[in-house]
């Protein structure tokens, strides 16, 4: 099924399976019902497909190939330097709880034969955070991606992000922030390790 929606001059269009739709509804109405609310209650008659669609857009990551994603803008270039993409909004969701973990993702690797559109690199981040996750899982995962893909001389990831399974529930610490990093080749050296941590945590201003 496709969606169209018109607001202010904004055309929107999603596509949705319109099966996976159907049943993931049908659980969520029985969902609500078992909450203690009314599924037939105006207010919440359309919530099951609402929920149905949100969690079919926030998990669209298992239909993407990250490393497809990579190969189609992959360009021979004699570069060997650090490349890093920085501040890379993170929004995924907590495999155990189902509730969102957001945040940043620094992403750099060093050419070694084979540059990529800078653009991918965040498409990567993106393609891995749309799924249920954990964060070390995920920072592994960019990681993985971009060696075994362009085969560079090293890759570097660090996440920092929030999560809502803390804050709003269990251990409820407002302000916690959780920090994974992920490094191969020439990153394992101190020395290029701390270039980039200072290159990431620097202004340009």
């Amino acid at each position: 099924m496709t969606e169209e929606n018109e607001m202010d001059g904004y055309r929107k269009i999603d596509n949705y399976n319109l099966d996976k739709i159907e049943t993931l509804a049908k659980s969520y109405s029985s969902i609500l019902s078992d909450l203690g609310e009314d599924p037939t209650r105006e207010g919440i008659l359309k919530t099951p497909e609402r929920v149905a669609k949100a969690m079919l857009f926030l998990t669209h990551g298992y239909d993407v190939d990250p490393a497809e994603i990579l190969r189609s803008a992959m360009f021979k270039e004699d570069y060997s330097q650090m490349v890093i993409v920085k501040d890379i909004e993170i929004y995924s969701l907590c495999e155990h709880h189902l509730l969102p973990f957001f945040g940043k993702a620094h992403i750099a690797y060093i050419p070694k034969g084979h540059i990529v559109g800078l653009s991918k690199i965040p498409r990567v981040a993106d393609a891995f955070a749309r799924r249920l996750q954990v964060q070390e899982r995920l920072t592994n995962e960019i990681r993985d991606c971009i060696q075994d893909t362009l085969n560079p001389a090293g890759v570097a990831v660090v996440i920092e992000c929030k999560h809502l399974c803390m804050s709003m529930r269990g251990i409820q610490k407002q302000n916690s922030v959780t920090t994974t990093s992920a490094f191969t080749g020439a990153f394992e050296n101190e020395k290029t390790r701390s270039e980039f941590m200072r290159l990431i945590t620097s202004s340009l201003d």
